[in-house]
């Protein structure tokens, strides 16, 4: 089964020293980019993060956030006397230099990194909770890129049953247009009131059959179509060979739309450019 790119997941989970969030974000890329954003305290994370997603997943631009709220019900404030004791000696040292100083505000000298700090925590078991968030997220997003590769797979499927039936059509279509062509070249002799060679007449013909042939290029549609249906499912990493498979069917298009002799062919050639341009679309979604 093939898998999108696009997809999104948010777990969330709530302890005793506080509720850790992350939201994964997956939109389309030719690459794997991720796009970590961490907080200070669990930047230890950033290998493992990088080496679950690239295990994971193939391709796509992926912004991971984690998030932390402390949970500070019923803990005491804790003060590092001897930091808050320098911090104060060292203001007191600037202010002797400067004339008629500013009071120190105490909330201040509290809100200097260090001075107040929490009750002793466990930042590895921090850590190894935040990861086993993280993979279950990583697995709600794989599901969710499941789901919507499943859904663009039968948008195609349905495509290349309509180009199928378009192939059906025209290999049935092409002796008819051969023999109306015949026709009108007849007719045109005949309102001209001029004799033609039968001979010559079938050497005409026989060019324009030639320089009408498509039968190389709908065999070749038939196979492509075979071929993206095989890659469809197989599943797995097939957004660039479907990707290749949409330019191979493309250049067939475009080779029946310059053989075309007759109205039929032509609309028949246009109906093709459309179908594998819809499909082209939806391939540029797959991992």
């Amino acid at each position: 089964m093939v898998h999108s790119m696009t997809a999104f997941a948010r777990v969330e989970k709530a302890g005793v020293q506080g509720t850790l969030s992350w939201e994964l974000r997956s939109v389309n890329s030719r690459y794997l980019e991720p796009h970590l954003r961490l907080p200070e305290s669990f930047r230890d994370l950033e290998g493992a993060v990088r080496e679950a997603l690239r295990q994971g997943v193939s391709r796509g631009k992926l912004e991971c956030t984690l998030r932390f709220t402390e949970e500070h019900t019923g803990k005491p404030l804790q003060v590092d006397q001897a930091r808050a004791a320098q911090l104060v000696a060292a203001a007191e040292t600037i202010a002797s230099l400067i004339k008629n100083p500013a009071a120190l505000n105490p909330l201040e000298v509290l809100a200097w990194p260090g001075v107040l700090v929490g009750d002793a925590t466990d930042p590895q078991a921090l850590n190894a909770e935040a990861l086993a968030l993280f993979n279950q997220g990583l697995k709600e997003l794989k599901a969710g890129r499941e789901r919507e590769g499943a859904e663009l797979a039968r948008l195609i499927n349905d495509r290349l049953t309509s180009i199928e039936q378009d192939v059906v059509t025209l290999r049935e279509l092409v002796p008819q247009m051969l023999a109306t062509q015949r026709q009108k070249v007849l007719d045109r002799f005949a309102d001209m009131k001029a004799e033609m060679d039968p001979q010559r007449l079938e050497q005409e013909m026989v060019m324009l059959a030639q320089k009408s042939d498509v039968a190389e290029e709908l065999d070749r549609l038939s196979t492509h179509i075979i071929e993206v249906r095989r890659v469809l499912k197989s599943g797995g990493a097939a957004g660039r060979r479907l990707d290749f498979l949409m330019q191979e069917l493309n250049r067939e298009a475009n080779t029946l739309g310059s053989k075309a002799f007759d109205p039929r062919s032509t609309q028949a050639a246009v109906n093709l450019k459309v179908l594998i341009e819809q499909m082209r679309e939806q391939v540029q979604n797959i991992e």
